[in-house]
């Protein structure tokens, strides 16, 4: 009797302990999320775009530094072989997201080191190299996040960091905005970076309280054999491909949005913080519903739904031809919100979700190289355009692109989109 009354006493505790383990863990992920926020916030965006402009870079200058980050991610398939044989990936995630912030950072100091003329080339050498490294940092974030995190409370969980770093996100998107409209070119920019390096910093060293948690290697130890397993994975890869062309077109003129407004409709950066403002928030708003939606559909089912969205939005641009600009450019940012929101929420869980654990890796690897690809081209591409047709009607420029897009979007939903990502 004596001993079946301790049984229950002596699990309690270890229950207890566990379940406190997952919460301090989850904590530190949450909070290592609001440096990383505050600086990537302002490193990317409509600042990358404004201190482009500011260095003297061209459209196609500008859309082949926001194609970069997209292009390295074809080494991932490398470094998730690599990482199978390190023994520890919290060390390997610390020292590369270090060099990844250092390098990053250091393109603010382009105008301090390098004469006038090389400042474009100088801030796209050091951007290159930043992400590169980011390439193998990523991937080791990415695999010990989707480890650290319980699969019981995933989606829970992503959806409030999700929202509550988004939130943070809005404000310094307002204040960076602001800042850069009362001390405008090269003050403004100085003053931004020195926030990133502070940020980027305190970034760090909350990386050296992640556990180190273990690794459920691949069973496969040679690369071939490793690299093959997502390949013959034939939903995954219709899937994976289909998404694949969706961020071709969709980066022929996302990432130039603010291109267009700052270049082309003369937008100054508080309004162009409020309108990524406005997304942002509902983008936020839209993680609740997506993760509800998620309790009973499936992550493809409802990724095909977030595709409609998204080309709506790029259609809305020719609004601007019969409404008021800030009007349009309000609603169709809000709409592009609600809808990239869904996508990326669900993306990143039909990675960590419907793929094999032991194989995961190597799947997300895959999954960046292919998308990563598409997108490369994509800015690249809307660049180009934007150069081609500048002595053509300004409507054109302004709002041609999003349409002929738009409707790409809509025939490719309707064509290929109904049959790849539906429920099997």
């Amino acid at each position: 009797m004596n001993i079946m009354r301790r049984r229950p006493s002596t699990s309690r505790p270890k229950l207890s302990r566990k379940a406190s383990i997952h919460r301090k863990n989850l904590r530190i992920a949450t909070f290592e999320g609001i440096p990383a926020t505050i600086f990537q916030v302002l490193l990317q965006g409509q600042f990358l775009t404004g201190f482009l402009l500011y260095l003297g870079a061209t459209s196609s200058q500008i859309g082949f530094v926001l194609a970069l980050t997209t292009l390295v991610n074809i080494a991932q398939i490398g470094v998730a072989f690599l990482i199978q044989k390190l023994p520890s990936r919290k060390w390997a995630m610390v020292t590369f997201i270090g060099l990844q912030r250092v390098l990053w950072g250091s393109t603010g100091l382009v105008p301090f080191i390098f004469p006038h003329q090389y400042w474009v080339i100088a801030f796209i050498g050091l951007y290159t190299m930043a992400f590169i490294v980011n390439t193998v940092s990523g991937v080791l974030w990415s695999s010990v996040i989707s480890d650290l995190v319980p699969s019981r409370v995933r989606g829970r969980y992503f959806g409030i960091r999700n929202t509550l770093l988004n939130a943070l996100g809005s404000l310094v998107l307002y204040g960076g905005g602001v800042i850069l409209d009362r001390y405008p070119g090269g003050h403004g920019f100085l003053i931004l970076y020195i926030v990133v390096w502070i940020f980027s910093m305190t970034n760090v060293v909350v990386f050296f309280f992640y556990p180190d948690v273990p690794f459920e290697k691949s069973e496969e130890i040679k690369f071939l054999p490793m690299f093959k397993k997502p390949l013959h994975d034939k939903l995954f890869m219709k899937s994976t491909l289909f998404l694949a062309a969706w961020l071709l077109l969709q980066n022929v003129t996302v990432p130039l949005y603010s291109y267009v407004m700052l270049q082309l409709l003369h937008i100054n950066y508080e309004t162009l913080s409020l309108l990524n403002v406005a997304q942002t928030l509902f983008m936020m708003a839209s993680f609740y519903v997506w993760g509800n939606l998620n309790a009973k559909y499936s992550n493809k089912r409802l990724l095909f739904w977030t595709l409609p969205i998204i080309a709506v939005s790029s259609l809305l641009w020719g609004l601007l031809s019969v409404l008021p600009m800030l009007l349009v450019l309000f609603a169709a940012h809000i709409v592009f919100g609600v809808g990239v929101g869904g996508f990326n929420q669900l993306a990143f869980n039909f990675l960590i979700g419907d793929t094999p654990k032991k194989e995961r890796p190597m799947y997300m690897a895959m999954y960046a190289a292919l998308t990563g690809l598409s997108s490369f081209f994509g800015p690249l591409i809307g660049g180009r355009v934007y150069e081609v047709i500048k002595h053509w009607p300004h409507w054109t420029q302004v709002y041609g692109m999003q349409l002929v897009i738009g409707t790409l979007m809509i025939v490719l939903v309707l064509v290929q989109g109904r049959r790849i990502l539906r429920d099997e």
